[in-house]
């Protein structure tokens, strides 16, 4: 096997391999560096790669060493503190801002024993589903060098798909890792709400959170595992599950009531034929294994509700950029950004603090709304995407009306945003490949705090229609 191959191996087995002695860690994370030196000046995933720092810490970690992933390597999406890197969050305010502490997200997995090569790259404040800042360029997808690998983790889906990487971080508050592991033919799950904590700098947040991009749901359980938990401070947290989620994963559902929709939640949106017959591909999957799979029309194309999302996920990229404004020592201005993202912040600010506070109430209130319907079904089955993964420069930031742009962004990912709202967890799979070559995911839901539930299912239809296999044309390079 060449060494090169090593990196499409799973986390858990790669620990699994470090543990017994038949590879170091050094080795481990000198194949990564290796491969990102030869790849990412193609696919542009990384901001920073920590090289020095990762072979230092690679060689104190040894076969003695208990912790569940000693030796893997990993990287952190550029929005998540790592001591001594720079923090930039894609925008030029933040370009040469050196971050002196960890994240909770970075403290959890190296203690896990994960080491850390370097952070990847995001769209600037991790606004658009594409992974295109005006201050890195853009990342390119390994299946197709002209797409879009998503976003807004869009640079950890690059370096895991190629084999940069085993695992990557990313986070969620739109869709941004449904997203690109659907794009990337990955595995990508948002959390429920409160499942990970936001320390050290906020309390919870209503929309995002933390969690990987892997090629196997079992990577992706386990590794919840390290990140899951309450943290000293938190204002809210998720219920502790009742077992591991690496043991949940593990269980093979049986007799399960899931529903089924291609009805997109923006009216009038169209769906790509691909994208919807994955759905019914998967439905047919479902009953073959012994699941009752129900057609519905879930209650969401309300009038104004896109508009509605988008002001309350505006209002946390606002403070995104008062943050970044914070550390730059000034007030931003519009040459400071991208002209949508200005435009972003310039319509938040005109809007008065009764007018925010309702809209995150009336967006609670649909959200309840959703998920007591969806109460009767163990899980919800949609498209992961409305459209394939798109070419390069379709979500133009500088565009006459870059809010446009904003809006024009949800057509292509519909159906995400909604279970951010809900608080739900979501899990894209990567069940298919569409007639065009290139990587086709669904979505699957679960019921609130149902992470383990969820992962079961994902687990099986990964057993049916393994996927972990595949791989882009350009991840052949640099093959012994």
């Amino acid at each position: 096997m060449p060494d090169s191959d090593l990196m499409f191996r799973s986390a858990i087995e790669l620990a699994g391999m470090v543990s017994s002695g038949e590879v170091s860690s050094r080795e481990l994370v000198e194949i990564s560096l290796a491969r990102i030196e030869e790849l990412n000046p193609s696919l542009n995933a990384f901001v920073d790669v920590d090289d020095e720092r990762a072979l230092q810490t690679a060689d104190g970690i040894g076969r003695d060493d208990e912790r569940p992933f000693a030796g893997v390597p990993i990287a952190i999406k550029n929005n998540r503190p790592v001591q001594g890197l720079r923090l930039t969050y894609g925008c030029s305010l933040m370009a040469e801002n050196m971050c002196d502490y960890d994240h909770n997200i970075t403290r959890r997995l190296k203690e896990a024993g994960f080491v850390i090569v370097g952070t990847t790259t995001l769209p600037e404040y991790g606004i658009l589903p594409v992974s295109e800042a005006r201050l890195f360029g853009p990342t390119r997808n390994p299946w197709d060098l002209e797409r879009t690998p998503g976003g807004s983790s869009g640079g950890a889906a690059a370096a895991v798909a190629s084999g940069m990487l085993p695992v990557a971080h990313g986070n969620d508050g739109g869709g941004s890792v449904r997203i690109p592991a659907a794009c990337c033919g990955l595995v990508g799950l948002k959390p429920s709400r409160g499942r990970i904590s936001a320390a050290p700098e906020l309390g919870d947040s209503s929309l995002g959170i933390d969690g990987v991009l892997t090629r196997t749901v079992a990577d992706t359980a386990a590794i919840l595992d390290v990140l899951a938990g309450y943290e000293p401070g938190d204002a809210t947290w998720a219920p502790d599950p009742a077992e591991p989620f690496a043991q949940s994963a593990a269980r093979e559902p049986a007799g399960l009531r899931i529903a089924a929709t291609t009805l997109p939640p923006i009216p009038g949106t169209p769906v790509d034929p691909m994208c919807a017959r994955a759905v019914d591909d998967a439905a047919e999957l479902l009953r073959s294994l012994g699941h009752e799979v129900e057609e519905v029309e879930p209650p969401w194309q309300i009038p104004g509700l896109q508009e509605l999302f988008g002001a309350v996920f505006s209002s946390q990229i606002a403070l995104s950029i008062a943050y970044s404004g914070i550390v730059a020592s000034r007030t931003p201005t519009a040459d400071d950004m991208e002209p949508m993202s200005w435009a972003i912040y310039s319509m938040i600010q005109k809007l008065n603090a009764i007018d925010g506070l309702g809209a995150a109430v009336r967006l609670q209130g649909f959200a309840r709304q959703l998920v007591s319907f969806l109460l009767p079904y163990d899980a919800l089955l949609t498209p992961a995407l409305a459209e394939r993964p798109l070419p390069l420069g379709t979500l133009d930031t500088a565009a006459p009306d870059p809010m446009a742009t904003f809006t024009r962004s949800g057509v292509f990912t519909p159906f995400t945003p909604i279970f951010n709202a809900s608080g739900q967890p979501g899990i894209s799979v990567p069940l298919f490949e569409g007639d065009d070559g290139l990587p086709l995911g669904v979505q699957l839901v679960g019921r609130p705090a149902g992470e383990g539930a969820l992962l079961a299912l994902a687990a099986q239809l990964e057993a049916a229609r393994p996927w972990a296999g595949r791989r882009p044309v350009m991840a052949g390079a640099l093959r012994d």
